[in-house]
């Protein structure tokens, strides 16, 4: 991988960092080399939005090689949603062209004076005067900082309103609404007083004659396999119909079990009457990106699964348009989808329980199906008004605002997504045990109790609502997500276990089997679980909301829970975990190599 340019913003200073090479072998890139190289300064002291705190932007090994969906990168940190470990990946152009401007890497300190952007062209950084992009969305944004540089092809990424208001959900934008959503690096990067990011290059990302054979072929096949199909027509909302029926959909805040109205809201809804094109990050020939007109002439982005369930079923509106310009709205503001409609979910529960009444929403009226409310509720929350001030802050935040602890759908402080594990009760494990709180792409579990498995690596089908038994199974999922998150291959890319092997050995000159990706995938889960034990996580962070421990009434899954419990008890044993101090064991961290990692836990 290319150097690491590292930046101060409070003394302008600048300077490389080189990649050991041993770490790209044990960790390979993305998150999981992000993981190793943030280790040493994120400490329980270390608050998320001081200047101190990093923000590290980090290609993937094979980022811009037109293999198969590699157009990723990711932002790690420290989470000020969560405080613990935090990451969020995203495709689009970004990462590829930073890759032609000569590094693999930005590593961001410090905070600017003033609100600046960065400008970084092959290799050459500029430090720009932000003022006039405040308040601007990140579409507009975007477009802006492009028309000021007037140069072809330069990328950016930027944060909007929410970013700037320290909401600690915002999100970091590219392109045509590529989101970083998750953990709320975009409060991070507004606390730096910086807006966006643009970066452009010249140079040629090289692959060797070998990998640009074996890309080709990998590439062919994706584009025939089943799932890449179904993606490519109906876009990930396709899911929707077939995550109602088994009870797995969540509506009314994960509260009612069924939604008949789900056809209204689905991916074929969306193909069959709005949608005009599809768009693709980098190098991907999946393109699960919606494009869809509303009637007005205007093409604008569709929502994806979460953004859908999140904005229809959960607050049980049945207008695919409205969750459109819902979804559309919090892009805008740069908001992450998920954490948005959780939270507004959540209040509108609160206000159903009497909990929260008018008199806190400065007269709004918060009834379920109410598109402008959810509106409204955007809008302030993006800008810090009114209830949105503490809404900003996240589920966590609000319910104890009103005395409702228990009725939050989150996980350290992360809103769980619209996966419910009553319907597939591995999401229970995927949601209490993720390094960054209930997030479901450290590992999409749900696909596995669908069917899909990978007996070559060991991850095999068990019933959707089988208990302690698939335990040791998630875990290997996760692993295996965890490669996917360090070399930044897209999880809708169904790219067999060897196939990756092979590619990352053609371009990187290594001899890498498929049980070598596992490994290093373990690895790096450990190592972040290290971290998070740093910043204070114990065994008492693995749990779940109440919600989820409470049977629906009716649907797919009507009267089934998981035996969370056991599946915990049996997930520690598969781990390898200390189940008094929630720990990965001595004995299981000199066994990855983590050396370090096993002294300080353990002395």
């Amino acid at each position: 991988m290319l150097p690491i340019l590292k930046i101060n913003l409070t003394d302008g200073t600048t300077e490389e960092f080189i990649i050991p090479k041993e770490w790209e072998r044990d960790f390979l890139g993305g998150a999981s080399l992000g993981a190793r190289i943030l280790y040493p300064h994120l400490t329980k002291e270390l608050d998320p939005l001081s200047p101190e705190a990093p923000l590290l932007f980090l290609n993937g090994p094979l980022t811009g090689t037109n293999g198969p969906t590699t157009g990723r990168f990711v932002i790690c940190g420290k989470s000020p949603a969560t405080g613990l470990w935090a990451e969020s990946n995203i495709g689009g152009f970004w990462g590829p062209e930073l890759r032609k401007a000569g590094c693999d890497g930005l590593w961001i300190t410090g905070k600017a004076p003033s609100p600046v952007y960065l400008w970084i062209e092959d290799g050459r950084l500029e430090v720009r005067d932000a003022a006039g992009l405040m308040g601007r969305d990140v579409y507009e944004t975007q477009e802006v900082v492009k028309a000021e540089l007037g140069v072809k092809g330069a990328r950016v990424a930027a944060i909007g309103e929410a970013g700037e208001h320290g909401v600690l959900f915002a999100s970091i934008c590219c392109d045509h609404g590529r989101m970083a959503g998750r953990t709320g690096m975009g409060a991070v990067m507004g606390a730096k007083n910086l807006k966006a990011v643009a970066v452009h290059g010249t140079k040629k990302i090289e692959a060797t004659e070998r990998y640009a054979a074996l890309r080709s072929e990998a590439n062919r096949a994706l584009k025939q396999d089943n799932e890449s199909k179904v993606i490519g027509e109906l876009g990930t909302a396709g899911a929707a119909n077939y995550s109602e029926y088994l009870g797995a959909m969540p509506a009314k805040y994960y509260r009612q079990g069924a939604f008949p109205a789900v056809d209204n809201v689905s991916g074929a809804k969306m193909t069959e009457s709005i949608l005009v094109g599809q768009s693709a990050c980098q190098g991907c020939v999946i393109a699960c990106g919606r494009v869809v007109d509303l009637g007005d002439g205007r093409r604008r982005k569709g929502p994806e699964y979460e953004t859908v369930v999140g904005f229809g079923p959960n607050l049980l509106i049945e207008n695919l348009d409205e969750v459109v310009r819902l979804g559309e709205l919090c892009d805008k503001h740069g908001l992450d989808t998920i954490s948005a409609s959780n939270t507004i979910g959540l209040a509108f529960h609160l206000f159903e329980m009497g909990r929260i009444t008018p008199q806190d929403t400065g007269g709004l009226i918060l009834r379920w199906g109410d598109f402008s409310a959810a509106e409204s509720l955007i809008r302030m929350i993006a800008r810090r008004e009114g209830i949105g001030n503490v809404m900003a802050d996240g589920s966590r935040a609000l319910a104890k605002a009103f005395g409702a602890e228990d009725e939050a759908m989150q996980v350290n402080g992360l809103e769980t997504a619209y996966h419910d594990p009553r319907g597939v009760s591995g999401m229970a494990l995927s949601y209490a045990t993720s390094p960054r709180g209930a997030c479901h792409n450290q590992s999409d579990y749900f696909f596995v109790d669908w069917g899909h498995t990978h007996e070559e690596i060991g991850i095999e089908f068990f019933d959707r609502h089988a208990h302690a038994e698939k335990a040791a199974n998630v875990a290997k999922h996760q692993d295996w997500r965890t490669h996917f998150n360090s070399v930044l291959i897209c999880i809708f890319a169904n790219v067999p276990p060897q196939t990756q092997a092979d590619l990352l050995n053609a371009q990187l000159g290594l001899n890498l089997t498929a049980a070598d990706l596992m490994k290093s995938g373990e690895r790096a889960w450990n190592l972040k679980r290290v971290i998070n034990n740093r910043l204070g996580l114990t065994r008492a962070n693995d749990t779940l909301p109440k919600g989820f421990l409470e049977p629906y009434q009716e649907g797919g899954s009507a009267g089934y829970v998981p035996d969370f419990p056991a599946m915990l008890a049996a997930y520690y044993e598969a781990r390898g975990w200390d189940w008094e101090t929630g720990k990965p064991t001595r004995e299981k961290l000199l066994e990855l190599g983590l050396v370090d990692a096993a002294e300080e836990l353990w002395g």
